[in-house]
């Protein structure tokens, strides 16, 4: 399978919290729902097809917590997410976590990359991470991202955790789509490319 990362993020890299205001308020964070204003039926169409391409979805504990919560709790038919969410194989990584409600879920712990990467090898179209950026991070520092989606809000917070920290893994990007919704959302899909490229600018060349 291939593993993709779906990740909302602020123009500045912020992705705690984007879907409402008490969703992680953990270090002090108090400007979570900086998502929601700009959601549009375009975007959720995107969001429909990406998770239509999962058979297997992965998150931290954080997120999982949160989802597990929500998701069974919504029960409309014609909602375009319902389905796939509470009824695909759903992995969570956690040390401390030893039980999960929401079946069918499994909780990998221990050498979190080496599980991932069995997973990986199985048969199937896609393993999805959505939020979960601790634990993205993580697998982009091990290699094992293979595409990531960065829905892009035109909005700057100024603090709250961020996809990409300061000291964290280096990687070169290749771009395979970029559009922009109604709502004004920057949807940029990149798949990994090994290492960043670096070279010297002379003028005129």
């Amino acid at each position: 399978m291939k593993l993709t990362l779906t990740q909302f993020l602020t123009l500045d890299g912020v992705s705690q919290g984007p879907g409402s205001p008490d969703e992680d308020t953990s270090d002090g964070f108090n400007k979570g729902g900086w998502f929601v204003p700009h959601l549009d039926g375009e975007f959720v169409k995107l969001a429909a097809n990406w998770l239509g391409q999962a058979d297997a979805l992965l998150f931290g504990r954080r997120t999982y917590d949160n989802f597990s919560r929500d998701w069974p709790r919504i029960t409309d038919p014609d909602d375009p997410f319902t389905e796939k969410m509470n009824g695909l194989p759903k992995y969570v990584a956690s040390r401390s976590l030893k039980t999960a409600d929401w079946a069918p879920t499994t909780i990998l712990s221990g050498e979190i990359a080496a599980q991932v990467s069995e997973l990986k090898q199985q048969s199937g179209r896609e393993l999805q991470i959505h939020g979960s950026a601790t634990l993205a991070q993580s697998l982009l520092a091990a290699g094992l991202l293979d595409e990531l989606r960065l829905v892009i809000a035109p909005v700057v917070l100024g603090n709250g955790r961020r996809l990409f920290p300061e000291g964290g893994a280096a990687a070169g990007l290749r771009v395979i789509s970029n559009e922009t919704t109604p709502g004004g959302l920057a949807v940029h899909v990149y798949e990994l490319a090994g290492l960043p490229r670096y070279g010297t600018y002379e003028p005129g060349a």
